[in-house]
């Protein structure tokens, strides 16, 4: 009976960014509990390959899609093609993003312009797109992927990112402030501030200096972020909306 408030069977999750990284941890994590998963990002081969993958490994039904976040006209082809393919999109994951590390005065503006298209920009777009289907009927779970870094500011020796910082924050609010807006038609929205997981993302920073600025004293293994993942895309969430859970070891005490 438990496993039923995490039972993803007969739903179909679309997931953004998920052919690799955090977006592939929760899409298998969802295709383990028995979802339909669609993964679109800008490199198809990825989204094809993580797809292939998860179709042969839990036997459920996979695609692959092509698309831009930041660009609205990509969007809506994207989440009609998966309405035409799947009939339905129960999930939606928001996880898609972009960085920039270089010192606050010295950031490009197309860098910044780049990382707000990307972040929270295409968040907004996928979440407008996606949500006027849920909210024809009546149901949906959108879940934001947001970060530790948006959630306290960091000394630039440890996160030298502003523009990431500040759209991840952005993220943050978004998802209250868009599950207060539709808290009367039935769609969820909540939100995870991962910390440092091991990702392409991170591969770039010193893992030991990591570890030890946090208070576990380690980075995020997949199963805690599969684990908040299907808290919030099931049952087991069905009085949750508007919340941010962080996913970081204490990180952002």
């Amino acid at each position: 009976m438990t496993r039923n408030l995490f039972d993803l069977n007969g739903r179909t999750a679309l997931i953004t960014g998920g052919g690799g990284g955090l977006g592939q941890i929760i899409a298998e994590a969802f295709a383990e509990y028995g979802a339909n998963v669609a993964i679109c990002s800008r490199k198809i081969e990825i989204c094809q390959e993580a797809a292939s993958s998860l179709k042969e490994k839990y036997g459920v039904e996979t695609a692959a899609y092509k698309c831009n976040i930041a660009n609205e006209e990509e969007v809506l082809e994207t989440v009609n093609a998966v309405l035409s393919d799947f009939g339905q999109i129960d999930i939606l994951v928001n996880n898609s993003g972009a960085t920039w590390g270089e010192n606050a005065e010295d950031m490009p503006l197309g860098a910044w312009k780049k990382v707000m298209d990307v972040n929270i920009t295409g968040t907004f777009l996928m979440s407008k797109a996606v949500g006027k289907h849920m909210i024809s009927r009546g149901y949906g779970k959108i879940i934001n992927i947001g970060s530790i870094a948006g959630l306290r500011a960091k000394a630039a020796d440890e996160l030298n990112a502003i523009g990431y910082s500040t759209s991840k924050a952005a993220v943050h609010h978004f998802t209250k402030d868009l599950a207060r807006k539709w808290i009367g038609y039935g769609v969820y929205v909540n939100g995870i501030a991962p910390g440092i997981f091991e990702t392409k993302m991170s591969k770039h920073m010193d893992e030991e200096a990591l570890r030890k600025r946090n208070p576990m004293g380690r980075t995020g293994d997949p199963n805690s972020l599969k684990g908040a993942a299907l808290l919030l895309a099931g049952d087991a969430s069905n009085f949750i909306t508007g919340q941010i859970l962080a996913v970081d070891g204490g990180g952002s005490l």
